[in-house]
């Protein structure tokens, strides 16, 4: 029985600057988060990839590997806006059950769809819907499986725009050719700890017993692993929100010290806003610097429970005290993470100050700001990188453009 069907959008960032600009279809592109010698592709046109170009590839190996190649700054508004429409574009066909990523969905099939000429129209269908709704060079490539798992998995058989369906009577052995990595939820850490266990293949890890699962994953996520393998449609666990951050790779001339400074202060801003909106508090702040050579310094800190842009900014303000004021090495790239989070409703009440002045002032500036624009009103901290720290996309977070541009 096929249960989902799965749409993984090929190249997404690169396939909609190609889609956008017509002098670029065709040509090998990397999409860049700044417009600099010193940084690394975070997209590569598959044109692009023939040259073994991929996310991560550094601005220098990509030149080296192909000369031609054209470097595009990142837009990452209009990746968002074409994914509301790509959104669109296939709930025209079938309804989507999750969106998953800014390039990836699924769909549960129910009834005749789950019949495998059924979803296979179905597939065709929302492939021609995307083409003429949205543009023809948004291709995708389709998975269809008894599961959500095997769908995704399928989807990475056959790219660009495939179209692959596994039903269970092709299982386990349409999975042995892959490597363990090539499946959802096996990261390098999970690659060492299943060899560990004695399962170095996707062979062996479907012949595993499900006592063996549990083991190599040290929990219930093993046995759900061994349930996946075998076609069984695993409901996926509720997952809550566990972290809020943001990193900004600095462009040349802001490779200092006090720049530095400026843009994490604009990033904390940020983030104390998305984590008001999330209606959270965070306990924990890790704040990071990588350095041109890829040196690194980090600290981090507890801090009490809150999502006051005030408090946050003196916790940063602790942290970049320890940072080595004789410190040569050039900067960058800044991040911070707030960690430890939980529903602001269970704060406890300080005896010293009152929340409701805090949650007053934030309430103002958070409304000036969306409604006139980031630069309203802000913290002076972050004036030399007012103009800094556009809006990104993470793996699988979309962003709220009126939130986080």
């Amino acid at each position: 029985m096929l249960r989902a069907l799965y749409v993984d959008f090929n190249s997404y960032f690169a396939s909609v600057e190609q889609q956008l600009t017509l002098a670029l279809r065709g040509k090998p592109i990397g999409v860049l988060p700044v417009m600099t010698e010193t940084t690394c592709c975070i997209a590569a046109s598959y044109e692009a990839k023939a040259f073994g170009i991929k996310t991560g590839t550094s601005v220098r190996e990509a030149r080296q590997r192909c000369p031609d190649i054209i470097f595009v700054p990142s837009r990452p508004a209009h990746y968002i806006e074409m994914h509301h429409r790509l959104i669109a574009a296939v709930e025209s066909c079938l309804h989507v059950a999750q969106v998953c990523s800014i390039d990836e969905m699924w769909c549960e099939l129910r009834g005749r769809d789950q019949e495998r000429t059924q979803a296979l129209a179905l597939a065709q269908q929302i492939k021609h819907a995307i083409r003429q709704q949205v543009g023809e060079h948004l291709g995708c490539s389709i998975g269809i499986a008894p599961n959500r798992f095997l769908a995704k998995t399928a989807t990475d058989m056959q790219k660009p725009n495939g179209l692959v369906v596994i039903e269970m009577g092709d299982l386990p052995n349409c999975l042995h050719r892959l490597a363990l990595r090539d499946l959802s939820g096996i990261g390098p850490a999970m690659e060492k700890r299943l060899i560990a266990c004695g399962i170095d293949s996707v062979q062996a890890l479907c012949q595993a017993s499900k006592e063996q699962l549990r083991h190599a994953w040290r929990g219930i996520e093993g046995e759900r692993m061994h349930g996946k393998l075998r076609g069984e449609f695993v409901p996926e666990r509720d997952s809550s929100r566990s972290s809020v951050g943001h990193s900004h790779v600095l462009p040349p001339e802001l490779r200092h010290r006090d720049a530095a400074y400026a843009v994490l202060h604009r990033l904390m801003q940020k983030a104390a806003m998305r984590l008001r909106s999330y209606h959270c508090v965070a306990g924990h702040l890790t704040v990071s610097v990588k350095f041109v050579g890829e040196q690194r310094w980090q600290r981090d800190m507890p801090i009490d429970s809150s999502a006051d842009t005030r408090t946050l900014l003196k916790a940063l303000e602790l942290l970049w005290q320890t940072f080595p004021q004789g410190r040569k090495q050039i900067p960058l790239l800044v991040g911070l993470t707030l960690t430890d989070l939980r529903d602001a409703s269970t704060r406890t009440a300080s005896l010293f100050e009152s929340h409701d002045q805090q949650d007053a002032l934030n309430a103002v500036v958070d409304s000036l700001n969306l409604r006139f624009g980031k630069n309203a009103l802000y913290f002076g901290g972050a004036h030399l990188a007012r103009d800094q720290a556009p809006l990104r996309i993470a793996f699988t977070h979309v962003p709220d453009q009126t939130l986080e541009a």
